[in-house]
């Protein structure tokens, strides 16, 4: 029960700190970017020690190139992603959606939606990425996506622009 009451602390905590706009905005940006690079970047980098490179299953593979896949994620998440992430809040506020504690649902209830946003997120990725190989998409915007035959963590997001616009 200690955990219940230390989310409520902190969520209480973060709502009367920060306003609407920023726990939407920031707290999104931030929860994504930490997330992810959090989970990618020490494989990433894990590969750069002499030690470990002895256990790289593609030993052919350059190392060198992944840091193209590096700066156009960059690109990606600052000029493409962050700018969305920024209508998190009016989206909230169209929807109605709270933030004070005591409305969020039971878990049960959150537990439910998430994997209802699970569902509808990845059906819609599924048909996208068909639709991204239809020929007259994939030489122009697709293709970027599958320049590395020894896939790693980043590459999940390495895209073209235009295809980042659409997940």
């Amino acid at each position: 029960m200690e955990t219940v009451v230390d989310f409520q602390h902190y969520w209480r905590y973060m709502t009367a700190t920060y306003t609407k706009w920023e726990i939407a905005t920031y707290g999104s940006i931030i929860v994504h970017e930490v997330l992810y690079f959090a989970f990618c970047l020490p494989a990433f980098f894990f590969q750069f020690i002499p030690f470990m490179k002895k256990l790289k299953i593609q030993k052919e593979k350059p190392e060198e190139k992944q840091w193209d896949c590096v700066k156009l994620l960059i690109f990606n998440h600052v000029c493409i992603q962050a700018p969305l992430i920024l209508g998190t809040y009016y989206y909230t506020e169209m929807f109605g959606i709270p933030y004070d504690y005591d409305s969020m649902p039971h878990w049960y209830i959150l537990a439910g939606q998430v994997f209802g946003c699970a569902v509808v997120e990845d059906t819609w990725h599924y048909f996208l990425h068909r639709l991204l190989h239809h020929k007259s998409l994939y030489r122009h915007v697709h293709k970027m996506h599958h320049t590395y035959s020894a896939p790693f963590g980043l590459v999940a997001e390495y895209a073209h622009p235009i295809e980042t616009l659409g997940r």
